[in-house]
């Protein structure tokens, strides 16, 4: 289907990924801004022109990722992608993340990806009470500063997305949930860093990384999962070798 909305002569085609399962491609074209971003396009989209069009956002500026798509063939924030960037001859094209069922449209069933998040392990234990004070953790500790590299993800499944080991290997963990276990195995206040380590590695785990640094180059936030699950492959095999 093809919808017009302007006389303008700067007209943006835009295609998008519609339906479940394999979906269909319905094209549109809208006028083209300046400074617009491939979440205004879809926004849009859905208020004028296809009202039953599905997908996901909510702070738009770039902190929830609830609005990641694949633009051209890449998973980005849409909040943050603008349309200058990343059309091609005048047109993009927008599809669900890959590596995740579809419900609908733009929107994407994430629990495979959080049961994948529990299953390596990722639930804070504590060691101390309400009544204790809090741990001391120098922020120039070693372990603090690992911590620190990978602390900022906000589970927007943007590298799960671009990962090509989860796509041929559906019980791999994935970057996140490994990145995830990074974080705690070097949390000084976790209760069993060794039990995280085991659950990490275990099965799909951070052993089946190819290391091919897609989670890397995609992360919205430039965090690398690929140092994490090498820090979890590290320590799993001195774990190892002490017998552990």
């Amino acid at each position: 289907m093809m919808t017009t909305t302007s006389n303008d002569p700067r007209l943006l085609t835009v295609r998008i990924s519609r339906g479940s399962g394999d979906g269909e491609m319905t094209t549109y074209q809208i006028p083209w801004r300046e400074n617009q971003t491939v979440l205004d396009v879809v926004t849009e989209i859905q208020r004028h022109h296809e009202p039953t069009l599905s997908y996901r956002f909510a702070c738009r500026v770039g902190v929830c990722g609830s609005c990641a798509m694949t633009v051209n063939g890449k998973p980005r924030w849409t909040c943050r992608t603008h349309v200058s960037r990343v059309q091609e001859g005048g047109e993009i094209v927008i599809e669900p993340l890959r590596n995740v069922p579809r419900i609908k449209d733009l929107v994407v069933d994430m629990s495979e990806f959080f049961a994948k998040w529990k299953k390596a392990g990722n639930t804070f234990i504590g060691t101390a009470t309400r009544e204790d004070p809090p741990a001391k953790i120098s922020p120039q500790s070693r372990q603090r500063k690992m911590a620190d590299a990978a602390i900022e993800c906000i589970n927007c499944a943007v590298c799960y997305a671009a990962c090509d080991v989860v796509s041929w290997d559906k019980d791999y963990l994935g970057p996140a949930a490994l990145n995830r276990a990074w974080t705690l195995f070097n949390d000084e206040r976790h209760a069993d860093t060794k039990d995280v380590l085991r659950k990490a590695t275990s099965g799909s785990g951070c052993n089946s990384c190819h290391s091919q640094g897609s989670c890397m180059t995609h992360c919205p936030v430039s965090l690398s999962p690929t140092g994490s699950i090498a820090g979890l492959k590290k320590n799993a095999l001195k774990l190892f070798l002490k017998g552990g």
